[in-house]
């Protein structure tokens, strides 16, 4: 072990051991787990439900686990505690009445379900507090006739078996009331957990909660105790008085969901919800959120109750699970297994064992588990079934504690040590003047002789140190053997890999992987290459070794081999069978004047006979008869011969050699032996740097990375240093008149340009995963320094999809980190990029980035440069060579790498090339999916995937499978699979089947994401290849999902004299920015042409089969590409973008007929980062994080992750950060709750698609520096909460809470004191002096209540929404009238006095108003009232004030989204330029996608890019117009146009282009080459988003026009609507 003491070893895990004695060496080990404390055995005669053991110890080392059994049984009738909790407002008068007559049917029920029993009673109604009750006297007093004072909560009858003393007391309860429709239940069910005593919960039985209510429930800081002065957190404590009344329901707020949650599980009680329909759907949410607890529908009456508790009775004793609570933080544990599977079910009676594994955690938050705190570390677990009181108390503890042996006096001259050292826990600490593990080793006499073996000069042989006669080599990953004498990269090589990349290399020698064997793992041990397309192994005439067929009785030699003699012998009469010889061939030849095909015989064979110098020629086929055994051989029977005249030379030319090379032997065997260094130039001494090979053999089917590491080897004494410049060129093999050499490149093409550098800094594991905060800071340092330094080429911009890495084969730098990236920049500039990197590298310096000199690389798409070190010492590095694998690349091509030269050192260049040979097979079998996805339900169990094969050669093939995680997650929404599927001669499809699991009863409540995973297809082999959809997506439905195809096929057919369409139209993508098309080539056809448009999918699942368009016909606004072979690549695309193309012919006579519409879908990149971070303080304690969506989506947004960290005031963290993800994507907010008071935190935002997570974004805020500004009442966001103080099993325990509370419009007695309902809601702040005033307004409303028949009662319910500082909406719900309602009025005026502002709504249907111009800080009383033909209605009124104290660029601010945002348009489409003369073009655009109102006009600004001349604007009115004509221009200038929409809400975000229109000179102004080149840029919340750029050339005069142009546009899909115009928006 590499621990430097006995306490570090023991807390590295449990695989290290001390030995402390010398004597015994008995390893010394402090894992231990003890026997149970407490084991009661399990009593099936006792009637109530226990588990064994009850309590036990356990001590376990970092990274250590221990299973244990549990046994846990369930009594049949056991004990039942019962608690009615009831609502007591006026609504529920009736409930109660019915309750009182079914006091003897609620006995007899709980007396069928258990034979000991309790059953208590307790009522609940609100805070007594304005806004939630009426404070008038009279209404305290007695709110309703014969009622009750209102009250919080109240506890009226203890848990009893007396069910005559229940009913008694039952029947004296009287109903009371409260003002608001929301009731505080949350106090009430609080109270009742945490009040053991009074309620009378007794031990070992189970606990029931039914909880009555028709109406919804205040929440923690939902807004209206703040409004009611109530700030104080709930303390969770019992309040209760003698009398059972909740004595501080108006000295703190209600409890949060998770305090609930968290409270219940605690105290074992288990909630029954019984709700009415009015509020059914806020329970149903709520109910997700606890590990087990039943929901049931009341009727209005609540005459079902008892039918409620029976059946959830039942249905919590079928869900019983185990969970572990309590659990500290360093230990981990995991219920491996239960009778019946993931939940226990066990039958009544009977005893369920239950496997438990618990492990100490070796790391927490990136620090090891040894740091954590004594409370982290240890702690009392709990596991137990969640319907149970008992439980098994497991107090657990990581080790942490120093050894014994290193606090004893350690033992001097310890005979292990050699008398030489003392022994300290089992290790020897040699004394001064000895070294060694056992001192055994003088420092003083320590020889290097025992470190050389015969025929070394160098002890180690230079690479390593002697160490008491033992090497130690310099760099063990490069070095080995015992002397140091092996380099691991000097093993055999095959095709150019060491050890073909089947093995590694070990002491000089390959050791292959498993299935691999050969000196160079060249050899496979399966025989399938040996399989002949009829599945026989040689066709039966031979065996299989090393991979490839041997044929029998003619040794090594081929068919063409093996009758080569014979056919010379019978032909010509001529070879080595001539004469007598040649009747023992077994078979005859037969002599053509015309051989057969080469494609139709086996073999074509071609030699020369030595006889004559003539070319003779055969073929070697089947035999007609299948009985036969011999191949038939036909004979050419005319040879080719050379001319006569010149066969003299032959003689002269070879003597000529001989003797040229024994010249050289002669002087190099006379340098060697003279020792004379200048008898020639090959003998000089010196360093010679060159590549090791010279030729690479490579087939892309068995390429496993872009890149061939190729070595570069230095001769000579390696004193100093080399760095040797490189280059590489693709397609040397095409001759200069090649089609594809003709085609000349455009230099202000934008190409990406890989670039990677060695840091001056050492790579650490964390550097390897991307979403490691090292890495997001490091490869922000580098972006940052790189975009510093490449902003002065033109064009460029900036860098993107860094990545690090280390590289093996490296010298003294292999550890050094090198980062790979990517330059966005035209094709051009690549002479400037190369210079410029150069130069900076030899430097040492980034701007402030410190790189390593002597090592880069830059590449574009065709050829590359770099540089690599040589370090002194080093005699052999990699040159990491790309090889530009593209699918246009020819069957065989050919890549030259070339050492340039030597800018620093003296080493001078020996073998300066290096050719690398890439073959390309042509595919004999096709793999794809048959369609993108599938759906299956979770009922069908396997879900069958079919694997399709297209068989072009027949024979034996495979491909491999896989699936990965999506939102579905492994072992538990399926089991993934992975392996090979293997196809005999004619199959042409297989079945993948995949085990889908059925989701646990929590899991299912928790999570209604649709799940989804994917099954990839890789690594074909034998001649095969991936087709056109390799991936497919696999949904996971609850239920079945029938989904239906309709196959349409379309006859093509063209007129006379004109060109048919291409055929078999293929698009596949090859990248999120790119995609190819192939297409049969078309008789007589000169060229094509292909139109391709775009529809832009952002967050939306497309089908492939439905097809929507923009504004018309697309086609007319189409891009054209002009190209002269069978294939098109288009790029520059957007990712996740769907394209439309079209493809036709054409030839001297015109254009042929335009395909069908071929569809084909940009792959997904990883998405920007996330909008501007919004906070909502709601307290001291409490914020709700809000974001907007990525600029840049670039696929499905499937999840995001929350990360907080407390910070310092040097931003340094002061705590563990947590993660909290939401995978679902439509949640962009979360509400926080328990946070530290006065604490500064740090924040994290990004988001993830199915390629993986984008960047983050952050902000940093302290709550007590805020302004509160709490919800509105009584809205409860449909957002996520978590529990900030929570244990870290609620760490990413997510609580979406409702949507807007609003009473039921259909019931018959509202909650209220009166007939008409009141509310009062506010989005921000509301002072109790400002309700106080209000309610004394809506007293005279309140008394007057019967209304004359046909007026419009008193609107429903006042709801505000803040749009802005001074503007905002108010909203209202329809009164009830007998009679149409004709219209409304809302008044408004200053709460402290002022005039009284009017607005009329004559529009019955219109149920709100924007009010502009208010002032902020200030409150205003809002009054509504509603009209009919009888007369005008009471009031509703209402106090609401806009807090505005907010910087604007403060992350307070609000996003777009929120609840407090103004709601302004999107930005408008693409710009979109065409020039109509060198002075002058038309600029067009479409609409916003989220007009988010009536568009009134569009603002468009125009100015010069690099400053001069004056800022043009212009007014463009109206919602139709969407197109500008500017004039006076200049060209050659480039111009920044903006544009933006206007609402009434405001202007929207800016739309930018950037244009110049460049004139060429000659001809006329006909004859003009106009140049456009746009680049898109949307500015939002202060980032900016490039789409891509558009060149446009025009050759009039030419015969050959060409055209590159793409046209962008964007769409929302649906599934039941065919077309729905919509547009992009970032």
């Amino acid at each position: 072990s590499r621990a430097v003491n006995c306490s570090v070893c023991l807390q590295a895990g449990p695989n290290c051991a001390y030995c402390p004695d010398e004597v015994s060496l008995l390893a010394y080990s402090l894992s231990c787990i003890f026997p149970p404390v407490q084991n009661v055995q399990i009593d099936t005669n006792r009637n109530y439900a226990q588990v064994a053991p009850q309590q036990m110890t356990m001590t376990l080392l970092p990274g250590e686990e221990r299973e244990l059994v549990m046994e846990v049984f369930e009594p049949g009738r056991g004990p039942l505690d019962l608690y009615i909790l009831m609502d007591f407002s006026n609504s529920m008068s009736d409930d109660l009445d019915n309750l009182k007559r079914m006091g003897d049917q609620l006995a007899k029920l709980v007396g069928t379900l258990s034979d000991d029993y309790t059953i208590g009673f307790g009522k609940f109604v609100d805070k007594v507090i304005e806004p939630q009750t009426d404070m008038r006297p009279s209404k305290l007093a007695q709110p309703w006739p014969n009622s009750d004072p209102p009250f919080s909560f109240r506890h009226v009858i203890p848990l009893t078996n007396n069910i005559n003393t229940f009913r008694q007391i039952l029947q004296k309860e009287r109903i009371s009331g409260n003002l608001d429709a929301p009731e505080g239940g949350f106090d009430a069910i609080l109270q009742a957990a945490v009040c053991q005593s009074q309620i009378g919960w007794r031990n070992d039985t189970t606990h029931l909660l039914v909880f009555s209510t028709e109406s919804a429930f205040h929440y923690e800081a939902d807004g209206v105790n703040v409004l009611a002065g109530v700030l104080d957190r709930n303390d969770e404590k019992c309040h209760l008085d003698t009398g059972g009344s909740y004595t501080h329901a108006t000295l703190q707020d209600y409890p949060s969901v998770p305090t609930l949650v968290r409270t219940l599980m605690k105290h074992n009680i288990i909630p029954i919800f019984a709700i009415t329909n009015h509020s059914l759907s806020y329970y149903e949410r709520l109910l997700e959120y606890f590990p087990i607890a039943e929901l049931g529908v009341l009727t209005d009456d609540s005459s079902n109750i008892l039918h409620i508790i029976e059946n959830a009775f039942k249905s919590i004793r079928s869900k019983i699970s185990i969970q572990t609570e309590d659990r500290p933080k360093a230990i981990n544990s995991q219920v491996l297994s239960a009778t019946g599977g993931g939940d226990l079910r066990i039958q009544p009676g009977e005893i369920a064992n239950v496997t438990v594994r618990l492990s100490a955690r070796t790391e927490y938050n990136d620090k090891h588990v040894c740091s954590l705190s004594p409370n982290d570390r240890s702690g009392l677990l709990r596991v137990k079934p969640t319907t149970f009181s008992s439980a098994l108390r497991i107090q657990t503890n990581v080790l942490c504690a120093t050894c014994e042996c290193e606090k004893v006096s350690e033992w001097s001259r310890a005979a292990r040590c050699n008398g030489n050292g003392a022994l300290v826990c089992g290790v020897c600490r040699c004394y001064n003047k000895w070294m060694g593990p056992f001192c055994n080793c003088s420092a003083q006499f320590q020889s290097d002789a025992e470190c050389n073996s015969p025929g070394m000069t160098e002890p180690c042989s230079g690479r390593g140190d002697c160490v008491c006669g033992t090497c130690i080599c310099h760099n063990p990953s490069q070095y080995d053997g015992p002397f140091c004498q092996y380099d691991k990269s000097q093993c055999q090589r095959y095709g150019g890999f060491l050890c073909n990349d089947r093995g590694g290399c070990l002491l000089g020698k390959c050791v292959c992987d498993d299935e691999w064997t050969g000196n160079s793992c060249e050899c496979p041990l399966s025989n399938m290459t040996c399989r002949d397309n009829k599945g026989g192994l040689c066709n039966g005439r031979g065996v299989c070794k090393c991979g490839r067929c041997e044929c029998e009785h003619t040794g090594l030699l081929g068919m063409c081999e093996s009758r080569r003699s014979c056919v010379q012998c019978q032909a010509w009469k001529t070879g080595e069978r001539k004469g007598d010889k040649c009747k023992d061939c077994p078979f005859k030849v037969v002599m053509v004047d015309e051989l057969k095909e080469r494609d139709k015989v086996i073999e074509t064979c071609e030699y020369r006979d030595e006889d004559d110098d003539c070319t003779y020629y055969y073929t070697v086929d089947y035999p007609p008869n299948p009985t036969e055994k011999e191949h038939e051989v036909q004979v050419l029977k005319k040879k080719d011969c050379p001319p006569g005249g010149f066969l003299w030379l032959i003689p002269l030319i070879m003597f000529l050699m001989l003797l040229l090379g024994l010249l050289l032997l002669c002087c190099w065997k006379y340098c060697a032996c003279c020792k004379v260094p200048l008898c020639c130039p090959c003998c000089a001494k010196g360093r010679m740097v060159g590549f090791k090979e010279d030729h690479y053999m490579l087939r892309q089917s068995l390429l496993t990375s872009d890149h061939l590491d190729t070595p570069m080897v230095r001769t000579g004494p390696p004193k100093s240093t080399d760095v040797v410049r490189w280059k590489v060129k693709d397609n040397v093999h095409r001759p200069a008149n090649h089609p594809q050499n003709q085609i000349q490149p455009n230099p202000k093409e934008m190409i990406d340009f890989p670039v990677s550098l060695r840091l001056n800094r050492q790579f650490s594991d964390n550097l390897s995963r991307l979403d490691a905060r090292d890495t997001q800071v490091l490869r922000q340092e580098v972006e940052d320094n790189l975009n510093d330094v490449f902003r002065r080429i033109p064009g460029a911009q900036t860098v993107q999809k860094t990545r690090f890495r280390t590289q093996r084969n490296a010298g003294k730098r292999q550890n050094n980190t090198i980062v790979d990236t990517v330059l966005p920049a035209p094709r051009g500039s690549y002479n400037d990029i190369v210079n410029l990197t150069d130069k900076q590298v030899q430097s040492g310096n980034f701007s402030n980035l410190r790189v390593m000199p002597g090592y880069y690389t830059v590449a574009t798409d065709r050829d590359a440069t770099g540089a690599v070190e040589l370090q002194e010492g080093v005699e052999s590095v990699d040159v990491r060579v790309p090889l530009f694998i593209k699918d246009e690349d020819d069957a065989k091509k050919e890549l030259l790498v070339e050492a340039i030269d030597v800018p620093l050192g003296i080493a001078k260049i020996g073998k300066r090339f290096v050719n690398i040979t890439v073959i390309k097979e042509n595919a004999k079998s096709i793999f794809t999916f048959l369609q993108p996805s599938y759906t299956f339900s979770r009922q069908d169990a396997v879900a069958n995937i079919p694997i399709s094969r297209e068989i072009i050669e027949d024979g034996r093939t495979q491909v491999t499978y896989s699936s990965r995680d999506l939102t579905a997650k492994d072992k538990k929404d399926y089991v993934s699979v992975d392996g090979d599927m293997a196809y005999g001669p004619g199959e042409t499809q297989k079945l993948v089947q995949v085990k889908l699991l059925q989701l646990a009863e929590t899991d299912s409540l928790l999570d209604k994401q649709l799940k989804q995973f994917v099954l990839d297809l890789s690594n074909p082999r034998q001649g095969a290849k991936l087709g056109r959809i390799p991936r497919t997506t696999i949904n996971i439905a609850d239920k079945p999902d029938i989904s239906k195809k309709t196959d349409m096929s379309f006859q093509q057919s063209a007129p006379s004299g004109r060109l048919h369409c291409p055929a078999n139209i293929e698009a596949t993508p090859i990248g999120p920015k790119n995609i190819r098309l192939n297409w049969k080539p078309q008789m007589g056809a000169k060229g094509y042409k292909v139109t391709h448009t775009s529809t832009h999918t952002l967050n939306v699942f497309l089908c492939v089969q439905v097809k929507y368009w923009i504004y018309g016909d697309p086609e007319a606004e189409a891009q054209v590409v002009d190209v002269k072979n069978t294939q098109a690549e288009l790029t520059n695309l957007y990712p996740y973008c769907d394209y439309e193309m079209r493809v036709c012919a054409y030839n001297s006579q015109g254009d042929g007929e335009y395909s069908d519409i071929v569809q084909c879908q940009t792959l997904e990149d990883v998405p920007s980062e996330p909008g501007r971070l919004a906070f909502n303080v709601i307290g001291p304690t409490v914020t709700q994080l809000s974001w907007a969506e990525p600029a840049e989506p670039n696929g499905v947004i499937t999840e995001y992750e929350v990360v907080y960290t407390p910070i310092n005031e040097n931003n340094k963290p002061t705590g563990p950060s947590k993660k909290v993800k939401i995978d679902n994507p439509k949640k962009r907010m979360l509400l926080i709750e328990n946070l530290q008071p006065s604490q500064t935190y740090f924040y994290k935002v990004r988001a993830s698609n199915k390629v993986g997570w984008g960047p983050y974004r952050d902000a940093t805020i302290n709550l007590a520096s805020q302004p509160h500004r709490p919800m509105s009442i009584p809205i409860i966001p449909d957002i996520p909460i978590v529990d900030a103080e929570a244990g870290e099993e609620y760490d990413s325990f997510l609580m979406y809470s409702n949507e807007v509370l609003r009473s039921p419009t259909t019931g018959t007695r509202p909650s209220v004191s009166d007939m008409s309902e009141g509310s009062l809601s506010s989005n921000f702040r509301n002072h109790t002096e400002d309700i106080n005033d209000a309610l004394q307004n809506l007293d005279r409303v309140l008394q007057d209540s019967r209304l004359p028949r046909g007026v419009p009662e008193t609107p429903s319910r006042l709801v505000f929404s803040a749009l802005g500082p001074t503007a905002l909406k108010v909203s209202w719900q329809e009164p009830h009238c007998d009679t149409p309602v004709l219209g409304y009025r809302v008044l408004y005026q200053l709460l402290s006095g002022g005039e009284m502002k009017q607005m009329d709504v004559a529009n019955p249907a219109q149920n709100s108003v924007v009010v502009q111009d208010l002032l902020p800080n200030q409150s205003y009383l809002f009054k509504v009232k509603a009209q009919s033909q009888e007369g005008w209605g009471p009031e509703r009124e209402g106090v609401i004030t806009i807090e505005s104290t907010v910087d604007p660029k403060s992350p307070l601010s609000p996003v777009p989204g929120s609840s407090f945002t103004l709601s302004t348009p999107s930005a408008p489409g693409p710009l979109v330029f065409t020039a109509l003369s060198p002075e002058t073009l038309q600029l067009s655009w479409d609409k916003p996608r989220k007009p988010n109102g009536e568009i009134l006009g569009y603002v468009v600004t125009c100015e010069q890019l690099h400053g001069g001349g004056d800022l043009r604007s212009f007014q463009v009115s109206g919602n139709a117009a969407t197109s500008l004509t500017v004039s006076d221009l200049k060209e050659n200038v480039p111009y920044k146009f903006k544009v933006q929409a206007q609402t009434t809400q405001g202007f929207g975000p800016e739309r930018e282009g950037i244009i110049t229109i460049e004139s060429q000179d000659g001809g006329t102004d006909l004859s003009h080459a106009l140049s456009l080149s746009q680049t898109h840029k949307l500015r939002i919340n202060g980032m900016m988003m490039s789409s891509r750029q558009v060149t446009q050339h025009m050759e009039v005069g030419g015969s050959v026009m060409r055209q590159m142009e793409m046209v962008q546009r964007g769409v929302t899909s649906t599934v039941t609507k065919r077309v729905e115009k919509q547009y992009y928006e970032a």
